[in-house]
């Protein structure tokens, strides 16, 4: 069975044993305890007094809210600087040649086929409706949008439906997609919408 090793700094076998701190205790010091907040001089103990001490000693005993605060977050990095994650640093930035695949070992992966593929220009939000409503796709220009309302208007006006006004409601609907659209993708020789009537 393996033995846990100890974390007790490692002494003279051949220096005499040293005493417990406590007073009147005639056993051997051979726990140690931090002396004062610095924890770089220690004081022995026997077993029996070490938990005395350490049941009863307070790190942060004498210290104010903010200076708790700060050896409270300087101890989740142990004492050492960090950085965001991602930041590697500050302003280091990961050399691409690095990041090479001379091989092509990676060249079938999600990561390659990310890169290979042509950024897709997914319309806004605010656009998805009207878009599907004149059966359009993003990215659109002012002309496709044109030659589009102009079919849909012929078709869903009552007068070209020989005055069937079932339609009307639909011709709203194009209407408002139409000018939707129209406002963001730019004015090219805007068409008038058509109303019904």
């Amino acid at each position: 069975m393996a033995r846990r090793a100890s974390f007790q700094p490692q002494t003279d076998p051949k220096a005499p044993p040293r005493g417990c701190a406590s007073s009147g205790c005639e056993k051997h010091g051979e726990f140690r305890a931090p002396k004062d907040r610095a924890l770089r001089e220690y004081l022995w103990f026997c077993l029996e007094h070490v938990r005395q001490y350490n049941s009863g000693w307070d790190f942060y005993r004498g210290m104010g809210e903010a200076a708790i605060e700060t050896a409270i977050r300087s101890d989740t990095g142990w004492q050492r600087p960090t950085w965001p994650l991602g930041s590697l640093g500050g302003s280091a930035r990961i050399d691409p040649d690095l990041m090479a695949d001379p091989l092509g070992i990676l060249r079938d992966t999600a990561l390659h086929e990310k890169r290979r593929a042509p950024p897709r220009h997914e319309a806004p939000p605010e656009l998805r409706a009207a878009l599907g409503l004149l059966e359009l796709e993003w990215p659109l220009d002012p002309a496709t949008l044109k030659s589009r309302y102009k079919e849909l208007a012929k078709r869903y006006h009552p007068d070209a439906n020989g005055g069937d006004r079932s339609t009307e409601e639909r011709l709203k609907d194009i209407n408002r997609a139409y000018s939707l659209l129209r406002q963001r993708v730019g004015r090219a020789e805007p068409a008038q919408p058509m109303h019904a009537g």
